[in-house]
């Protein structure tokens, strides 16, 4: 944590972040126990869909009241050399980066650093001014009219398959897409933008004053005890890293392309585990973390001026499942990586799965979550 940090606000959050995210082993086993059935259930699904789709590799990971309960590994993270995915293995964890740079944005707001309803510039002054303000909280919402990645036939020249250059910051990062028009007038509609996010990790650099993916250490995964979640830098080594991997035009298992994300981290960039993710989601059930105030904004449908709701909070979607339930979520597709976090906030249910495929379908989430489901009180 930062040595400025109010002394109160630090000892609430640590004291609730222990007793919420953290496991005990005889907690463990005994809840391990109880949930036998969903898990032998859940495997089940997981080989079948493994095997249907040839996916190399697959991480599940499962918490209820703030405990994991189940995580397991599947298949390979490394066909070469034939290693094994476990709880440790690290995945592209693609667009539930947003949810971690959410996060960020919400505490820099908790610590009074950071206005959300302010113009951008006031964070970020050289980002060119467009002909309506744009705020931090239309960012987190999808409301900015910041564009999306420009797709194109020619993997050369679509930007989800950058491989052009490492940018040395977020602000360079930026020029990307900085002087190029808004799809619409900000707050009017909502339009899905990884780029976005790109400048909102921007914002937050300035509320700051500190490096994107430094005060995300410090303020996210530090205090979450995310040990494995970091940026998917490709001139580092880092530990557990899975390979990636595609389907030929034969449904062949290939090498996936070589993509740089230092344009997005914020968007799209992160690495991460299973376990590190539901400890995530788990920390967004209580008090501590976040102050409820912020929490309740996050999970909030934001609006359009024209009074529609979105559908999405502070990065979260929201929505519902079969049984009429509240659900927050989040998937994501990268090159080489898919991935799911799922929260069901009335049963304190956590799920997340991870998969190293390009185009991997994780849609049987659902019938691994609703196992647990039944089984929780």
């Amino acid at each position: 944590m930062r040595k400025n940090d109010k002394s109160g606000f630090i000892g609430k959050a640590l004291i609730a972040i222990a007793f919420a995210v953290s496991s005990c082993i005889s907690g463990f086993a005994q809840i391990t126990n109880h949930y036998e059935g969903a898990i032998a259930r859940s495997r089940t699904v997981i080989t079948d869909s493994m095997r249907a789709q040839n996916i190399p590799g697959l991480s599940i990971a499962v918490a209820v009241n703030g405990k994991i309960v189940w995580s397991e590994g599947f298949g390979l993270a490394d066909l070469e050399n034939q290693v094994h995915v476990t709880p440790a293995t690290r995945f592209r964890i693609a667009s539930v980066s947003k949810l971690f740079t959410a996060a960020a944005m919400a505490r820099a707001y908790d610590q009074g650093k950071l206005d959300l309803d302010t113009a951008v510039q006031q964070y970020v002054p050289d980002f060119p001014r467009k002909e309506q303000e744009i705020t931090a909280r239309q960012l987190a919402g999808h409301l900015s009219g910041i564009r999306h990645y420009r797709r194109d036939p020619d993997e050369t020249k679509d930007e989800f398959f950058n491989r052009k250059e490492y940018y040395k910051s977020v602000t360079d990062g930026l020029k990307v897409f900085q002087n190029d028009p808004l799809d619409f007038p900000p707050g009017t509609k909502y339009g899905y933008s990884s780029f976005g996010y790109t400048l909102l990790s921007a914002v937050i650099e300035g509320a700051t004053g500190q490096d994107f993916v430094m005060y995300m250490q410090e303020q996210v995964f530090d205090p979450l005890n995310m040990r494995s979640s970091s940026a998917d830098d490709n001139k580092k080594i880092i530990s557990n890293r899975t390979r990636f991997y595609s389907l030929d035009a034969n449904k062949k298992l290939i090498n996936a392309p070589y993509i740089d994300r230092s344009y997005s981290w914020a968007g799209g960039g992160f690495l991460s585990n299973s376990e590190d993710l539901v400890r995530f989601g788990s920390a967004h059930l209580y008090d501590g973390f976040l102050l409820e105030k912020t929490r309740n904004q996050m999970f909030t449908s934001q609006r359009t001026s024209g009074d529609k709701e979105t559908g999405v909070g502070f990065g979260w979607r929201i929505g519902k499942d079969k049984a009429g339930s509240t659900i927050y979520f989040h998937p994501g597709e990268n090159v080489g990586g898919r991935s799911y976090l799922m929260i069901y906030p009335e049963k304190k249910v956590v799920v997340a799965m991870l998969a190293n495929l390009t185009g991997a379908s994780l849609a049987r989430i659902t019938d691994i979550s609703e196992q647990f489901l039944r089984e929780t009180p």
